[in-house]
């Protein structure tokens, strides 16, 4: 789980050596009522430390949503294509927690690194009452990449 410290998952870390990265998959669980997608995916790439050398405009972006995603009724529109989707939007009953998936392939536009790589998502998001804020939500991921040999003998993967 995210904390509002520190509102970002990591997705990937600890890849050595040289790789192109593929892919990201999320399972998110939003646990405040309001838009949770505002975060940036950021890849720190060779070396990058407090800045990455990628970063997107917003999950729903990254994704391939954009304006949260919503369809007619103002909610989370699920969509599928080759390369991008948000397959499952699940609101349970309107009051409890709303359970969402989200995958992007980079087959067509892979991520290359050097020596190393880090990916992460931040969560933020917009409170009912409209206020800009770090969230708590519950993040699950699966990163997909090709590496050469010699690679590290540990990845973390979060």
């Amino acid at each position: 789980m995210t904390s509002r410290e520190y509102p970002e998952h990591v997705i990937l870390d600890g890849a050595k050596g040289k790789g192109l990265y593929v892919g990201t998959y999320l399972a998110w669980v939003a646990l405040s009522q309001g838009w949770w997608g505002e975060g940036e995916v950021k890849f720190y790439l060779d070396g990058d430390e407090k800045f990455p050398t990628m970063a997107d405009n917003g999950t729903e972006d990254y994704f391939g949503g954009a304006w949260c995603f919503y369809g007619p009724e103002g909610k989370e529109q699920t969509f599928n294509s080759n390369f991008l989707g948000l397959p499952l939007a699940d609101y349970g009953n309107g009051q409890g927690p709303r359970r969402f998936s989200l995958y992007r392939w980079h087959l067509l536009d892979s991520i290359g690194f050097q020596h190393d790589l880090k990916v992460t998502v931040q969560a933020l998001g917009w409170w009912p009452n409209g206020k800009y804020e770090p969230l708590t939500d519950d993040i699950a991921s699966t990163a997909y990449w090709y590496q050469a040999e010699p690679h590290a003998t540990k990845n973390r993967v979060i």
